[in-house]
């Protein structure tokens, strides 16, 4: 056994998991801070703001390419390789994105990017994962799941900030002393795992998953940027579609599969994949809409809409050295049920909001739906691995991280078709003209879905990852 893994447990949550969460928080929140940079580099390239787009988007379906084959390249590799590489990718990345001069070397930077945060990602969490003892998982995947939480909320108005104080290429600047200190801390304290057994890559698994993520992340892209009339959209649905239905088929029959398929069979990993993806996709609207609701729909500035936002990121925060403790005394299945309902009421709250409701009492929703949320993601992503054998973790996390980048994607997707169906009730109803009247449904739409979502933890048992949670039986 390594140094790293028996420091690991020995003594509680190691510092590899701080590391990792660390670098999670460094790619999920450059997935993000752009975004209200985009008019400021837009005038540097002398483009229009809506070209860079492609600059978001190259960067996402890199990872939707590359997120598959991690599991393989980091078993074949090795866990602290891999991990260190990505790093020194996505930092050296960073740097000609702060350089760029062009639309066309940027869009080849962020591509770059993405190859270093779809390799950083999953192997972080599988290095972690792999070497963490069932009853110190909870706080191990509490400290992972917090850089996706917090970024998406932080990232906008940060990217804001830093390009009003500053210029838009130190977003990019910023991670090149994070970077090269994350890259020694990971040549020191990442633990060294790797397969011994060498399995050959699986060329038809790789090019059907890749058709499959980038046909359906760029049909999730095109529908939520309002090209629903294209025919572009159905045929990329139907690429996608009949590529993930042929991956299936592939990875059960093939003999030394890209993904296996066994953690399906578990009962917790299989309720947290499926009900679970569509909590992730109905949290990943959240920072979505709320700025939309309160800029456009209620008439605030981009500055005073971001200091609410942050309600969310506090509500994150703060109740996150309470999580373990609730999972310990309810157990995994009445927690994901009694706060699952809570989520669902929170984000229908949102769509009772108006320009006249008192700032604190928006203050208090988007606060205590940042606590909700924070409790079932970190839930959900602990149970999902609570029951999964060591051997089967690297095909298990390479499945989930690939059902969780879906899931993003149609985070985005649901929050576009909720606000147009928002629009048309709307109409029906004659509501038209109350402020925002559009976005508020929008909620109530995703609020639905995750309400769907939690249908699946109803067929989980008392004891559902009782390892983990060690609550004591009746």
């Amino acid at each position: 056994m390594s140094e790293p893994l028996q420091a690991q447990k020995s003594h509680g949550l190691s510092p590899a998991a701080l590391l990792v969460a660390g670098a999670f928080f460094m790619e999920f929140l450059d997935g993000t801070v752009i975004a209200t940079a985009l008019p400021d580099m837009a005038k540097s390239f002398a483009v229009d703001a809506v070209d860079l787009n492609i600059g978001i988007s190259a960067y996402l379906i890199t990872l939707a390419v590359l997120i598959p084959a991690s599991g393989w390249i980091a078993d074949r590799f090795g866990a602290r390789k891999i991990f260190t590489l990505a790093l020194a990718i996505f930092t050296l990345s960073s740097v000609f994105c702060g350089l760029a001069t062009s639309v066309e070397s940027f869009i080849a930077m962020r591509i770059l990017q993405g190859m270093g945060g779809a390799l950083m990602v999953p192997i972080g969490r599988l290095a972690v994962l792999r070497t963490t003892p069932k009853h110190q998982l909870i706080t191990a995947i509490a400290t992972l799941t917090w850089p996706a939480l917090i970024a998406p909320i932080i990232g906008p108005p940060l990217g804001g900030f830093i390009t009003s104080v500053a210029n838009w290429r130190w977003i990019f600047f910023i991670n090149i002393p994070l970077g090269l200190i994350a890259i020694l801390l990971s040549l020191r304290i990442i633990p060294d795992i790797r397969d011994e057994q060498r399995r050959p890559f699986d060329v038809p698994g790789f090019l059907a998953v890749s058709v499959a993520m980038v046909s359906l992340v760029c049909a999730m892209e095109a529908l939520g940027s309002e090209m629903l009339q294209s025919g572009l959209v159905i045929t990329l649905f139907l690429i996608g579609g009949l590529a993930f239905c042929f991956s299936l088929y592939h990875f059960r029959r093939a003999q030394w599969p890209m993904i296996r398929l066994d953690a399906l069979n578990i009962p917790t990993f299989r309720v947290t994949l499926y009900g679970g993806s569509l909590f992730r996709a109905s949290i990943s609207a959240v920072p979505f809409l709320l700025p939309l609701l309160f800029q456009i729909g209620f008439g605030m500035d981009p500055f005073h809409s971001g200091l609410l936002v942050l309600a969310v990121f506090v509500g994150n925060l703060t109740i996150k050295p309470a999580t373990t403790p609730l999972i310990r005394w309810l157990g995994f299945r009445r927690l994901l049920l009694i706060n699952g309902a809570l989520n669902v009421l929170a984000l229908t709250a949102c769509a009772f909001l108006t320009p006249q409701t008192p700032v604190w009492v928006i203050l208090l929703v988007l606060y205590l739906g940042g606590v909700f949320r924070s409790i079932q993601f970190t839930g959900v992503s602990t149970l999902a691995f609570a029951d999964v054998p060591t051997p089967q973790m690297s095909h298990a996390n390479t499945l989930f991280s690939t059902a969780s980048q879906l899931a993003i994607g149609l985070g985005i997707t649901l929050g576009a078709i909720g606000i147009r169906l928002g629009e048309k009730i709307g109409e029906v109803l004659a509501l038209s003209a109350l402020p925002g009247i559009s976005f508020r449904l929008a909620f109530v739409f995703i609020a639905l879905i995750c309400l769907v979502g939690m249908v699946d933890t109803l067929r989980l048992s008392r004891d559902a990852g009782i390892a983990v949670s060690q609550k004591a039986k009746a």
